[in-house]
């Protein structure tokens, strides 16, 4: 695989998301610049990571990182503009949020949000850009976390356990309870329990 580039002299962010696609709940983005005189080991792809060590790394990233910027998108949004536009408007989101203005943006996947600063997709980059794997560690913790708090208000859609995904257990509550107005009223399955 080929090897990442940085540009000389400028601060440097990745960006990753967690969220495109369950069927319910926010896409959640982050923003992450790196110190460079604080590495942190073991950062990769946050979906590779047991749960134990994300969470460790999460919280090393809180404290080593020199800014880090969260962004989201609400199901509303979603359903308006449609997934992969909501997902770089969090993106955008995620940039402004950070207290440190970068110089130069890495986001994972194929495609650049409209962002004020240079910028190029890296397909892979949760396994190739540190900052990026740090993004999708941040993102991924936060939205399990949405997960969670949606699980203790509605304990008997399964949150916690499938958190939001498409599985036979979300079927099955979908099915039997209902949509609820967290869920993205745009997906087919959820249209369909609609229907219902």
């Amino acid at each position: 695989m080929d090897t990442i580039k940085y540009p000389p002299g400028k601060i440097v962010a990745g960006v990753d998301e967690v969220g495109r696609g369950p069927l319910v709940g926010d896409v959640v983005t982050a923003a992450v610049i790196l110190d460079p005189q604080a590495p942190i080991s073991g950062l990769a792809d946050s979906k590779k990571l047991s749960e134990k060590k994300r969470l460790a790394l999460f919280e090393q990233i809180q404290q080593h990182a020199l800014a880090i910027g969260v962004g989201r998108a609400s199901p509303r949004e979603i359903d308006e503009i449609n997934i992969l536009h909501a997902t770089m408007l969090a993106m955008q989101r995620a940039v402004a949020n950070l207290s440190i203005e970068p110089g130069f943006v890495f986001i994972d996947g194929n495609r650049c949000p409209h962002l004020a600063m240079p910028a190029e997709a890296v397909v892979k980059g949760d396994s190739r850009v540190a900052e990026i794997s740090a993004a999708s560690i941040i993102a991924k913790v936060i939205r399990d976390q949405d997960m969670k708090t949606l699980d203790e208000q509605l304990p008997e859609y399964g949150f916690a356990q499938h958190k939001g995904y498409p599985t036979k257990a979300h079927f099955a509550a979908l099915a039997q309870y209902g949509p609820t107005e967290w869920h993205r009223k745009s997906f087919k399955p959820v249209q369909n329990a609609l229907k219902r």
